[in-house]
């Protein structure tokens, strides 16, 4: 979602980028790079730019509004960007990649800060803490790892998931992280202990998408098993089950004012 709520970005293996006009359901624009594969797309804080990371290890940047490219940030040669984050001022960018390692993006000079390794496999999701402190990842080497956002220093290592983990999420708070991992389990840790606190079954495949409410007081998870899940995030007692698409849900969004739930689906819808 934008931030302000009135437009949806949706990338896909179609080579597209869609914008939506949320109140009237109507496309706005198709933004295309002929030749790759969009895998993650995220809205500025300001709501005045779109990156998209690309299957060629690129990520884009258009204008929002005018849908004009205003450029392509390179560095993981042939390593396909999974995920793109925003730091909450907007001033840097963080991408997961197939090739193993974490980047931080300048947005304003176009320039690679920092490449973050320690992982042993790809990289499915990053995120950014709302105080732009911290960032986390999530791979497929079953570790969620805890980084410094401004000096690239590795803070912790996670380690509880029996599988690859496809989901990472920061609460509002910055207290506890959500991870979604491909036995469908989701798990909440307590960052300030480095614990885990809870782990949520009721999934029946990977979970490959997580969010916070912007109160903190709901997550929702999307999942391989084409169902969407909202559960009470203090507690991790599951609220309710959306079910309605084809296909796995890759990718789940709540809006700004919590109301509304987006997803994603191999349906194609």
């Amino acid at each position: 979602f934008s931030p302000d709520g009135k437009r949806l970005a949706s990338g896909s293996l179609d080579r597209t980028v869609k914008l939506w006009d949320i109140g009237a359901g109507q496309e706005l624009a198709t933004l295309k790079v002929y030749g790759n594969n969009y895998s993650s797309v995220a809205f500025s804080p300001d709501g005045k730019r779109l990156a998209a990371g690309i299957a060629d290890g690129a990520v884009k940047l258009w204008d929002a509004t005018t849908g004009q490219e205003l450029t392509t940030l390179k560095g993981n040669a042939g390593g396909w960007i999974f995920s793109i984050a925003f730091s909450p001022d907007g001033k840097r960018l963080a991408s997961g990649s197939l090739d193993r390692t974490v980047k931080l993006w300048d947005i304003g000079a176009g320039q690679e800060l920092a490449t973050l390794r320690g992982h042993s496999d790809r990289v499915f999701s990053v995120t950014f803490s709302q105080d732009g402190r911290r960032l986390a990842s999530g791979s497929l080497d079953r570790t969620v790892k805890l980084w410094d956002a401004v000096t690239g220093q590795e803070l912790a290592t996670l380690k509880g998931h029996g599988s690859g983990i496809s989901s990472v999420a920061f609460s509002p708070d910055g207290k506890r992280l959500a991870s979604g991992g491909q036995d469908g389990a989701v798990k909440l840790w307590d960052l300030g202990a480095s614990q885990e606190l809870a782990t949520l079954k009721g999934h029946g495949s990977n979970v490959q998408s997580l969010t916070f409410s912007p109160d903190g007081k709901r997550l929702a998870s999307g999942s391989q098993d084409r169902a969407e899940k909202i559960w009470d995030a203090p507690t991790g007692r599951e609220l309710t089950t959306f079910n309605g698409h084809g296909d796995s849900v890759f990718s789940v969004a709540f809006s700004p004012d919590g109301k509304r739930l987006a997803s994603g689906s191999g349906d194609r819808t």
